[in-house]
């Protein structure tokens, strides 16, 4: 947030009350912003909402135990605003949606308003290496420069930048950050025992902002780092290490969240090795950590990647359901089962996993990727929040049923997007994503098009000059309609990884087709996508309650967006949008086009606007997203109109 957003805050007589360290932040934020806008601030050991009329806006940690740690009220009458709190966190995110409201915090009247988290937990899961990956480099994954926390092997030791990102994610609503990537590589394996201090350095640095930190550790620990010559979860021994290097963990850093494990996965050691199931190993690790009120983070990201792509019957997007779901209710309570919000791997468009439905004696944390793997790479603007709502938003039982949002009580976590850029996620739009992940995880159900105007305001209004609401309603229509605009381009009708493969960047029809990773679109002369129905192909529909079950298993009740990840159709197949699936895909490909053209040009309309260094670096991101767009229009579309034979109707050109 810049400065300016302070403004209505610091321009007043302001009342901070109750002790604490998350109570000196706040103190901190009211008083710099004072010193700015000319307001004055009061500190008080102890004060309630019955102070003296000499203050605009009271801050005051009380005892309120219905709301919870992180949650608050807030309330105006006789002229003054005021923030009560039982917890040090909710008296943070108190003061940040006085921020956001701006100047409607001090008008008119406030009935008081209890504001709680819906997810306990809103964590990013950093992919960052400690040393250098040959392959995916400082951080996997990651479009916004190198590591915040880890450099060239050693730790960065930049804890002011460190301090600065915490007060970033909470004012998003974020708490809680997993610093190393899940691929557990032999440096960032000793984080968990030497190199601990490295980790208790950042949690310092971000526990003023009330941030819990978590360390992705890997299942072979016992065996890499202990000397054990086994890491099997029912031996003792195993237990025993566990328990120790946990005890240390907690000496260095008393408040530490917990572990994140990927385990069984391209490459990662996990229980499969010795014949245990994956509840045996999370429930290894919930026991090592529950003594301290510790969580693991067991990702359900298990498949097969080396399939033979010859083999139909084996379907990636199965092995989550196939894998987990027989051991509902045999994890720990403090074992948080990590389910990515589709069945294979953050594409564009994917149905909702069954695994999330299907799991109710466990608890459940949705997962998503707001570093945009898939989705352009940070080079290409692409707003997800549509997207996660609508996952967060979809009834797995049906229409009475409750929802995502309602189901994964182990909270809501995304793969970072931030790194070291000036911008801190290199495309300064990119940044509305981050803001996404804290805002859904605090209210599943918001709209999410008011988070995106909630993140403008905030974000670009305060210093937008004389025309702030050209701003507005040129940021809203490069953002709103961005995620659909890149689908438009790229994959359809539910088909994924036409991709590099890689580094996935940029188009590549055939890419994974013949691969080991059970990417498969199955296109051939006479049509397209992977038959997922009970009937005649894998299953997978089949792995869905009423009535997705149903509606899935037939291409004339699949929704026109899945159908071919569903169903394999004829090119000639009429969706119901009333045109068939080859004109589909041409017209799609050159309205995706379009649309980035004048997204360009509209961020080039605002120029003035914005801060000129700021506005250089997204127009500089649009001349690489129209040049790829074109690509993925040309390539795709030559690539079926070869496949097929069908000439686009409206006779534009295809190459």
């Amino acid at each position: 947030m810049p400065p300016e957003a302070f403004r209505a805050l610091g321009s007043r007589r302001v009342l901070v009350s109750g002790t604490g360290l998350l109570v000196d932040t706040v103190h901190g934020e009211v008083a710099a912003a004072c010193e700015r806008f000319g307001g004055t601030v009061t500190r008080a050991r102890e004060g309630t909402a019955s102070a003296g009329p000499a203050y605009d806006l009271l801050l005051c940690l009380e005892e309120a135990a219905e709301r919870g740690d992180e949650g608050f009220t807030l309330a105006r009458e006789r002229g003054r605003t005021v923030v009560t709190a039982t917890g040090q966190r909710g008296l943070l995110h108190g003061l940040f949606h006085v921020v956001r409201l701006g100047a409607a915090a001090f008008d008119g009247g406030h009935a008081p308003e209890a504001h709680r988290p819906a997810l306990a937990t809103r964590m990013l899961d950093h992919w960052d290496n400690v040393a250098v990956h040959p392959v995916m480099g400082q951080v996997e994954r990651g479009y916004a420069g190198g590591s915040l926390f880890w450099r060239d092997g050693r730790a960065r030791g930049d804890l002011e930048r460190v301090r600065a990102y915490g007060r970033l994610l909470a004012a998003c609503g974020i708490n809680a950050v997993s610093v190393n990537n899940v691929n557990v590589h032999e440096a960032e394996a000793h984080l968990l025992t030497d190199r601990i201090g490295d980790v208790a350095d950042i949690a310092d640095a971000l526990r003023p902002y009330g941030i819990t930190t978590h360390l992705s550790v890997t299942f072979a620990a016992p065996v890499v780092l202990g000397g054990l010559t086994t890491a099997d979860p029912l031996q003792e021994e195993v237990r025993a290490w566990w328990a120790g290097a946990t005890e240390r963990v907690y000496a260095a850093i008393p408040d530490f969240g917990g572990y994140v494990v990927k385990a069984d996965s391209e490459g990662q050691p996990g229980p499969f090795a010795y014949g245990r199931s994956h509840a045996d190993g999370a429930n290894l690790l919930a026991d090592a950590l529950a003594p301290y009120g510790g969580t693991v983070h067991w990702r359900a990201f298990v498949y097969d990647h080396r399939q033979d792509w010859r083999d139909r019957t084996t379907d990636r997007a199965r092995a989550a359901y196939d894998h987990f779901v027989p051991l509902d209710g045999a994890f720990r309570d403090n074992a948080v089962l990590q389910v990515k919000h589709g069945p294979v791997d953050f594409q564009t468009r994917e149905p909702v996993s069954p695994v999330i439905g299907a799991m109710p004696r466990t608890r459940l944390a949705v997962e998503i990727q707001a570093t945009q793997e898939y989705t352009g790479q940070q080079r290409h603007v692409c707003a997800l929040a549509p997207m996660w709502s609508q996952v967060l938003r979809f009834r797995p039982g049906g229409a009475a049923a409750a929802r995502v949002g309602e189901l994964v009580r182990g909270g809501l976590v995304a793969v970072s997007n931030a790194g070291d850029d000036p911008y801190w996620t290199g495309h300064p739009l990119a940044q509305a994503n981050l803001y996404a992940v804290g805002r859904l995880g605090w209210r599943p159900d918001a709209d999410p098009l008011a988070l995106l105007d909630e993140w403008i305001e905030l974000t670009f209004t305060p210093e937008a000059g004389p025309d702030p609401e050209r701003l507005r309603a040129g940021l809203r229509a490069v953002l709103r309609d961005s995620w659909r605009t890149y689908e438009k381009y790229t994959a359809p009708l539910g088909v994924g990884f036409m991709v590099q493969p890689g580094h996935h960047y940029g188009p590549s029809v055939d890419g994974y087709e013949y691969s080991p990773w059970g990417t498969y679109h199955f296109a051939d002369r006479n049509g397209i996508g992977v038959d997922r129905s009970r009937a005649t192909g894998t299953g997978y529909a089949g792995q869905y309650a009423a009535p997705w079950a149903e509606v899935y298993e037939s291409a004339g009740t699949c929704p026109d967006e899945l159908l071919l990840f569903f169903h394999h159709v004829p090119y000639g197949h009429v969706l119901h949008s009333g045109t068939t699936v080859i004109q589909h895909i041409y017209d799609t490909r050159f309205e995706g086009v379009a649309e980035v053209a004048a997204a360009r040009e509209t961020w080039a309309s605002l120029a003035g606007l914005v801060d000129d260094a700021r506005h250089a670096r997204v127009a500089g991101r649009y001349e690489e997203q129209l040049r790829c767009a074109r690509e993925w229009r040309d390539q795709v579309n030559s690539y079926f109109f070869r496949k097929s034979g069908v000439p686009d109707a409206h006779g534009r050109r295809i190459h």
